[in-house]
């Protein structure tokens, strides 16, 4: 035993000591440049194609900054702010565009809701019902819209043709041309591309519900409608803030469909702000007038973001 003990390092039978850890690890120094320069292929195109560009928009929002080669640019502090709170144009956008992102979301989550509860049932070819319900969600914005503007043609649209085929030629319009239909009709249009992504996360929800829960409320005489209030509800709710939230942020803060739908028309009855913002930079070449807007913009979607993650860590203490 004593000729063991001799000739054991002193770290161990591994020679794994504190001491002999300590000799052979690099020094901190070294371990942080190792990560830096790990990180830097990732971080690079996050500063070029993300940062600089929304640090470069935040300044031209304080300048009179305009299209056209050689221009001289001046730093004009709160000028376009001020015209900005003025302006009607942009307050009608930004009452278009609660209306859009209200009446999207609230549609979604309802509908997404039943179609959720379906899916969740024991039915037959339910893994096929489940598939196309996410079809819509998989289809870029620019597909979706030039769909439905042939579902909304005033001549030759399949809505038009239902109603002339089932003798209603009284309710045929022009749906996205109309000054009355045109938000509904668009909104229909937000519904129906965001709906599988917000059935997606509620189903998950459903799913995580113990059956124990709904089988214990079966046993005391509760009725489905009692079930689902007392306790499908009350399990689903953080999920149900946290999908609502973030659908009202990516509804008000939507752009490509409504482009390719509408342009804004008719007549800004669904000029959304971004649109706004669009017209104001690329059509008229008012850069730092539009970047003033995207910086208001910034704002309000950082507070919706402040609230919904306030409300989140609150739920989690």
């Amino acid at each position: 035993m004593s000729a063991v003990a001799e000739v054991e390092p002193a770290g161990g039978r591994n020679g794994t000591g504190r001491k002999g850890r300590d000799n052979r690890r690099p020094s901190g120094g070294s371990d942080k440049l190792t990560i830096y320069l790990l990180l830097l292929p990732s971080l690079l195109p996050i500063m070029v194609l993300s940062v600089f560009p929304l640090v470069r928009g935040m300044y031209l929002g304080f300048t009179d900054a305009r299209a056209g080669r050689n221009t001289d640019i001046s730093f004009t502090g709160l000028d376009n702010y001020r015209e900005l709170l003025g302006d009607e144009l942009f307050w009608n956008s930004f009452q278009v565009g609660l209306i859009w992102a209200v009446g999207v979301t609230v549609l979604q989550f309802v509908l997404a809701l039943g179609l959720a509860l379906l899916l969740n049932q024991r039915l037959r070819f339910r893994g096929v019902a489940r598939v196309l319900a996410v079809v819509p969600w998989a289809m870029p914005p620019v597909v979706v819209g030039i769909l439905w503007k042939l579902v909304y043609h005033p001549d030759a649209g399949l809505l038009n043709e239902f109603f002339y085929r089932i003798g209603a030629e009284g309710l045929r319009t022009n749906w996205l041309g109309d000054f009355s239909t045109a938000l509904p009709a668009v909104i229909v249009v937000g519904v129906w591309a965001g709906m599988p992504q917000t059935t997606v996360v509620l189903l998950a929800g459903l799913q995580g519900v113990p059956p124990e829960l709904h089988e214990a409320a079966a046993v005391d005489g509760a009725s489905s409608w009692h079930r689902f209030r007392t306790v499908t509800l009350p399990a689903l709710a953080p999920v149900i803030v946290a999908i609502t939230s973030l659908d009202f942020i990516w509804n008000f803060n939507s752009f490509g469909l409504v482009y390719v739908l509408t342009a804004g028309g008719p007549g800004g009855k669904t000029m959304l702000p971004m649109l706004f913002a669009y017209e104001e930079a690329f059509r008229y070449g008012n850069y730092g007038y539009a970047a003033a807007l995207g910086n208001v913009m910034v704002v309000i979607i950082v507070a919706l973001l402040a609230v919904y993650l306030r409300r989140r860590l609150r739920e989690a203490n």
